[in-house]
């Protein structure tokens, strides 16, 4: 039997998938608000971290994104072996560079020293988990 005798058709639309996919991007418009969020509140808890303002917030969020998906991966690889010998705490390290590489793109958001953005990342990851377990995402 084939797909057709059974009633299956290679090319479908459903009103599922529409759905589906305004459900895909409400999750990424709100991950990225809960990231925006996240890197707003660090900023106003520590005092290393600066922000002009919400707006600024989301640039950095938008950017964390795209170099966590372009350059950390390659970090990740090039550090394996650094990541083995501390037992996963370089990429406290690495998170803290992403962190200052975002600064360096985003006008209006700054680190000041290793140290603020070793806590930054770490305050800003707590946060965006903390939110998306309360908010589902």
């Amino acid at each position: 039997m084939s797909y057709i005798e059974h009633g299956y058709s290679a090319i479908s639309y459903h009103d599922n998938d529409v759905q589906n996919g305004e459900t895909d991007m409400l999750r990424i418009l709100l991950t990225w608000i809960i990231n925006a969020t996240a890197v707003y509140a660090t900023a106003l808890l520590l005092q290393g971290i600066t922000i002009r303002n919400f707006g600024a917030a989301l640039i950095v969020a938008l950017v964390l994104g795209l170099v966590n998906a372009l350059v950390k991966p390659v970090l990740v690889f090039f550090s394996i072996p650094f990541i083995i010998l501390t037992l996963g705490l370089f990429l406290l390290v690495i998170n803290a560079l992403m962190l200052q590489l975002a600064a360096v793109f985003v006008e209006g958001f700054t680190v000041t020293g290793f140290w603020w953005a070793v806590l930054g990342s770490v305050c800003i990851s707590f946060v965006a988990w903390l939110l998306g377990a309360i908010f589902n995402v």
